[in-house]
């Protein structure tokens, strides 16, 4: 299975600007396709079929980029050609998108902001600790890199004031020893995951410990000069401040689904409506703390990558109205009750648990649990890939 590795880079000035002027061009490329594309959905719009203009592939917009854009602006030539030409790619990718209803329109790219570029080429893996790519050349890393012959691409990205490189690696699944068979997993905003054996799994809570912070930080950005370079000082600082509270919810997030798949056979989950539970304005924020999507995609991964298998219930499943005792199905339940009070068989449980046990149920009848091969701790995967929290999935 492939797998993403991402680690910081340890640079001098000079690759810094190198970098940056790298983005930029990949951000000029992609804001100027994207206009393109726009001014001409306008013009199909407003004239008849037979002088509509069909829409650009990236092969049309990057022939119409050496041609139109390139000639003008003297500055394309001093980075690879391969920036701008992978940021044409990926605004059509985002139109393709667009079209099939799955995303919005592709917006314009802001300086600063998710700046990011690719390369493809002469790429190779010099040593545990650099790596040789088009243009700018040898790169340091603060960690060991895998050994591998050589990555196809790589994406060079910047969190605030780091510049990051990932790439995909091809890697075995290792079974491990498996505790459990079948588990039933119950998320919630009060605790993050509720397991059917009782164990309660705290978030991180990071955006909740943090925000008063952000927000201080924030109102001192919009109380400087526009465009001043103490506006762009104030500007670092939130955005360290947003990287770190996105690290902390991804660290709580990555050690608990790499001990879910690790110890257990068969997790059964909800299939959950995170777009429409977002659309609550009482519970989006606390909702977007926790990372339910970011939940479900480690999961499906690591799953994998560990041996073990995920089940996903319908989300039409009312596994909290559920008695788990008796079968008996509640009209209503509140989200402010806690505890399930079960009319017929009086039951009572707290209300996260009494689902994961529905949940548990459900996937023992979905999923046959056949034993798994009892192998060794997979250590020596991770001294090749480095820590587990930095692996993900890209296929």
């Amino acid at each position: 299975m492939l797998l993403g590795f991402k680690t910081q880079l340890k640079l001098n000035k000079t690759q810094g600007q190198q970098l940056a002027r790298h983005a930029g061009v990949a951000r000029h490329a992609y804001n100027w396709g994207n206009g393109l594309c726009l001014a001409i959905l306008d013009h199909n719009k407003s004239c008849s079929d037979s002088e509509k203009i069909k829409f650009p592939t990236a092969i049309d917009l990057h022939k119409w980029l050496n041609k139109l854009v390139k000639p003008q602006n003297e500055w394309y030539y001093e980075v690879s050609k391969c920036a701008p030409q992978f940021a044409l790619r990926h605004l059509a990718s985002a139109w393709r998108d667009c079209f099939g209803k799955k995303k919005k329109r592709p917006r314009f790219k802001k300086k600063g902001r998710q700046d990011s570029f690719t390369l493809d080429g002469t790429i190779h893996i010099l040593s545990s600790h650099s790596i040789q790519v088009p243009v700018i050349g040898k790169l340091k890393t603060y960690e060991r890199l895998p050994i591998i012959h050589k990555p196809k691409n790589v994406t060079i990205s910047r969190e605030a004031d780091r510049w990051f490189i990932s790439f995909k690696i091809e890697v075995d699944s290792i079974a491990t020893e498996k505790k459990l068979d079948v588990v039933g997993i119950d998320l919630g905003v009060k605790s993050l995951v509720t397991l059917s054996t009782g164990e309660v799994f705290e978030g991180a809570y990071s955006y909740r410990k943090l925000s008063a912070k952000l927000a201080k930080l924030q109102r001192e950005v919009s109380r400087k000069v526009a465009r001043s370079s103490n506006q762009q000082k104030a500007q670092l600082k939130v955005q360290k401040l947003q990287r770190r509270i996105a690290n902390l919810r991804k660290d709580t997030l990555h050690k608990l689904t790499s001990h879910l798949s690790k110890n257990h056979a068969v997790n059964v989950i909800e299939d959950l409506n995170v777009s429409g539970m977002m659309a609550n304005h009482k519970l989006a924020k606390a909702i977007a703390d926790m990372g339910f999507y970011d939940f479900r995609r480690q999961l499906e991964y690591k799953s994998q990558l560990y041996g073990s298998k995920l089940l996903i219930v319908d989300r039409f499943y009312p596994s909290s109205k559920t008695c788990s005792n008796c079968g008996e199905k509640k009209d209503s339940l509140l989200l402010s009750e806690r505890v399930f009070c079960c009319e017929k068989c009086h039951y009572q449980i707290d209300r996260d648990l009494n689902a994961a046990n529905n949940l548990k149920k459900l996937g023992q009848a979905m999923a046959e649990v056949t034993p798994v091969d009892k192998t060794s701790d997979p250590a020596p995967l991770y001294g090749a890939l480095g820590s587990a929290r930095r692996a993900d999935s890209l296929g």
